[in-house]
């Protein structure tokens, strides 16, 4: 499996350098403006997982790779990527202006489960396109991000996570209105948020996580302690579809960045996966998607 991006690898493949206060014991938050690249000086970004979060104002037409998707960026949009989902950017030549920050998930300890919002999700919307009126909301929020890094105020990573969560729930209301963001907390949508959780923290498949445990609604139930139909009933209730199809919907996910990101062989990726032969990772994989593992990866 190709290895995941530390922070510490970010700035040396950036800069050439690492900060000393990255090992701090509140966590690591910086912000940074892109810079404008003449054509041809552009470093291509690898395709891979990072260790850490980042949060993207881009203007310029660009291409996203993202897990298994490419997202192209006509005008301006902003993007939020995670330690576990891959990603990476085309046509950085084509960005005009810009900023991004990079936290990790210690930033945020004691301070909320990012992991929680759906821009951070493995099912969400990362991506969203912005008007001009939006980007003159957005980029203020990024200016200030520099003004507080900068300052001596005693509490200012206070006032950065607050920024931050002020750009993720600006996207997060462009978002469709869903059963997730109904206000009221019911035993349905405890439940089946526990199991949403409980199925995420399974990925990503790596060296030092070589495979999932639970792949069955009565493998879940039972690590939640309660009966699998009450089980399927919630999950059914709150995400609009069933207990089995979300499992097989992230093992897909799963399966596919493997077969693009990793040197995995197709058989130790169907074994890390679950499954007990090949044949039957074969046949669900072509199930889903009308191609076999191999073909998907030649592509």
């Amino acid at each position: 499996m190709e290895k995941v991006e530390s922070i510490e690898e970010f700035y040396k493949r950036k800069f050439d350098w690492i900060p000393e206060n990255l090992k701090n014991e509140i966590g690591h938050f910086n912000v940074f403006e892109h810079e404008s690249v003449e054509p041809g000086k552009t470093k291509p970004l690898p395709y891979k997982r990072r260790d850490y979060y980042k949060v993207m104002l881009v203007i310029g037409p660009i291409e996203i790779n993202y897990a298994d998707r490419v997202i192209s960026i006509k005008k301006q949009a902003i993007f939020f990527s995670n330690p576990q989902i891959p990603y990476k950017c085309d046509n950085l030549k084509n960005i005009k202006e810009g900023y991004y920050c990079i936290f990790n998930q210690h930033f945020f300890h004691k301070y909320g489960d990012l992991n929680q919002y759906s821009v951070f999700q493995p099912t969400g919307n990362h991506v969203f396109e912005l008007t001009e009126a939006q980007v003159e909301k957005i980029r203020p929020i990024f200016e200030k991000m520099f003004e507080e890094i900068e300052s001596d105020y005693l509490h200012k990573y206070d006032v950065l996570r607050n920024l931050v969560f002020e750009l993720l729930h600006f996207a997060m209301k462009m978002e469709p209105q869903t059963t997730l963001d109904k206000p009221q907390i019911n035993a349905s949508q405890r439940i089946a948020t526990l199991f949403l959780e409980l199925l995420e923290r399974q990925f990503p498949i790596d060296e030092n996580h070589p495979n999932i445990n639970l792949r069955s609604a009565s493998d879940f139930a039972n690590q939640l302690n309660v009966h699998v139909n009450h089980l399927n009933r919630a999950v059914k209730e709150v995400a609009e579809k069933t207990t089995t199809q979300l499992i097989a919907e992230r093992i897909l996910q799963e399966a596919k960045i493997m077969l693009k990101q990793s040197n995995w062989n197709v058989a130790e990726i169907a074994y890390s996966l679950g499954f007990t032969e090949v044949t039957h990772f074969n046949n669900f994989f072509k199930k889903q998607i009308g191609s076999s593992p191999s073909k998907f990866r030649k592509v």
